[in-house]
């Protein structure tokens, strides 16, 4: 995919570099209505994600100036073509401008544009940019460290401001944390990256001095990149994070997403199994809107954005979160019950063969046998999931082999049936250990093997960082361990240190040596370590307890 890039800012000027020859383009003259406008543009400098360069116009009354990744055919964009898309500038005055955003050693063409009345002209310069520079590890190398950035939660900060990426991520990497994955789909379903298969985040409501407030986006900066490039440059490895099965929420704030503003995509959204019968979740109370995971335009469209996401040449890796069903009621749609009849080879009557109107729990002891097709259902519901996955791996490996592609999931494996995952291994019998729950072709469908590096939600209490069970941080991530059975080969387990108090039973000194010890715990039961979220770290105060525990690894090895 070639990638168009906007130049932008005026900056002062710089050492120049050297290029190739000029692309010049001349117009024939028109001595009836001379003068001819004119435009030149040479180099100034190269870096490994930025070009420098300035431009004169002569007799104009119009200039602009575009940048592209110079391609096989080298394709020349016309006058036209490059004031229609490009960026307006002075058409009167000599000014050096910088585009920022690129590939390292990668060639660009750089064009400038003029024009006066019907007449038009355009120069253009070939230039490279150069390799990025290495980062030289500090203290001894540890198994990944990921911290997670909500998009919503750390908007007000984030939004507008590069500055407050490059603070904070510079906390992060003096804490200690060698990863980062920046969430660039919230739940609303809109996006934070370079695509036009969906709109751009306008506004996320969050949390801030004066309570659940909206915050817009008023820049115009790819907010991905800015992560990536300031990222790189502290030698942090960058991941997007991907909300997956989402289409649009609403609250007080207003309502966003591709689900609400188009009516049209109202078969895309799940339907639930509620008591009053069978409703698309659109017309129900919930807030956030899932689509159907069965539904085929809707894997197409995700499909889409993550072709386009892993275009991002040097983002390091995409981790989905929410690549599930909204819950146990769901998806009950027309097609997606007769795909179920079709399944199982016979007609199925939905609440009284599979589960009743409205359930919600878990299947325990309170959840009867005689629904005969349940344990049929789940499996199918897993391989739904399994399968999109598949899909998604390979749209992204098609694009880019060299970004790693995975998935956080919660770690509550014994529940996880409720939203339709089975994140095991496909080598991992489920129904020896869950026979309750689960066929014995439930364990085809575990996906795992799918996977380049996965996140382990181990969100429990400040008081059960130890242990060997679920609910445990430790415990989640040991089982987590047993059920993946190698078939990923990056595995990281952690807490979320924010929402782990509800009843508030712990102090502050509690919930600290809760931070730090959670690191080692989790770290030495699976492959490394992630903690959700940084807002949490960043409100609190809590850095310096994330860095304790990361010291402690690091004096362990």
């Amino acid at each position: 995919m070639k990638k168009f890039l906007l130049c932008i800012g005026l900056v002062a000027a710089l050492a120049a570099c050297t290029e190739d020859k000029d692309l010049v383009y001349d117009y024939p003259a028109r001595p009836d209505v001379e003068p001819m406008p004119s435009v030149a543009i040479s180099p100034v400098a190269a870096e490994h994600n930025a070009l420098e360069f300035t431009i004169t116009p002569t007799n104009a009354e119009e200039c602009s100036y575009y940048c592209i990744e110079t391609d096989e055919d080298d394709v020349q964009l016309t006058a036209g073509e490059v004031i229609a898309m490009g960026k307006a500038v002075s058409a009167t005055e000599s000014g050096q401008y910088r585009a920022e955003g690129l590939f390292d050693e990668t060639s660009y063409n750089v064009y400038a544009a003029v024009r006066k009345g019907d007449r038009v002209a355009v120069s253009a310069i070939k230039m490279t940019t150069t390799a990025a520079p290495v980062v030289e590890p500090e203290g001894p190398t540890t198994n990944p460290m990921y911290i997670w950035v909500d998009a919503a939660a750390n908007f007000p900060d984030f939004a507008n401001s590069k500055e407050n990426i490059r603070r904070d991520l510079t906390l992060a990497k003096e804490t200690g944390f060698t990863d980062v994955v920046v969430d660039v789909r919230p739940t609303n379903g809109d996006v934070l990256f370079s695509t036009d298969k969906c709109q751009q985040v306008a506004w996320l409501g969050a949390w801030g001095s004066n309570g659940y407030a909206k915050y817009e986006r008023t820049a115009d900066w790819d907010y991905l990149g800015a992560f990536i490039e300031i990222g790189h440059e502290l030698g942090l490895r960058i991941h997007a994070g991907f909300n997956t099965m989402v289409g649009g929420n609403k609250s007080n704030l207003g309502e966003q997403g591709v689900l609400l503003r188009d009516a049209s995509k109202k078969e895309w959204a799940t339907v639930l199994n509620t008591k009053n019968g069978f409703v698309n979740t659109l017309d129900s109370d919930e807030t956030t809107f899932f689509f159907n995971p069965h539904n085929a335009d809707v894997q197409a469209y995700i499909l889409d954005l993550l072709r386009d996401l892993a275009a991002y040449r040097d983002l390091d890796g995409i981790i989905l979160d929410r690549g599930r069903f909204d819950s146990m009621l769901s998806d009950c749609s027309e097609s997606t019950l007769k795909e179920f009849e079709e399944y199982v080879g016979e007609e199925v009557d939905f609440n009284k063969d599979v589960l009743p109107a409205g359930f919600t729990g878990t299947i325990n002891a309170d959840m009867p046998y005689e629904y005969k097709h349940l344990k049929k259902w789940l499996e199918f519901r897993a391989k739904a999931i399994h399968d999109f996955m598949t899909k998604a791996e390979e749209a992204v490996h098609g694009v880019n082999g060299a970004v790693k592609f995975g998935v956080y999931v919660g770690g509550w494996y014994s529940t996880y049936y409720d939203v339709g995952v089975n994140w095991a291994s496909p080598s991992f019998d489920t129904s020896s250990k869950f026979p309750r729950w689960a066929t014995k072709e439930y364990m085809n469908f575990g996906y795992a093997d799918v996977m380049d590096h996965m996140l382990i939600g181990a969100y429990a209490s400040p008081g059960n960082v130890y242990g060997s069970s679920e609910w445990t941080m430790q415990g989640f991530c040991q089982l987590a361990m047993e059920y993946i059975a190698g078939a990923c080969p990056q595995v990281c387990g952690g807490p979320d240190v924010g929402n782990w108090d509800y009843d508030d039973k712990y102090t502050d000194a509690q919930e600290y040596e809760a931070i730090t010890n959670s690191v080692k715990a989790c770290y030495d039961a699976c492959n490394g370590y992630f903690l959700f979220d940084m807002i949490h770290l960043k409100k609190a105060g809590t850095w310096q307890y994330a860095k304790a525990g990361i010291d402690q690894v690091k004096e362990s090895l």
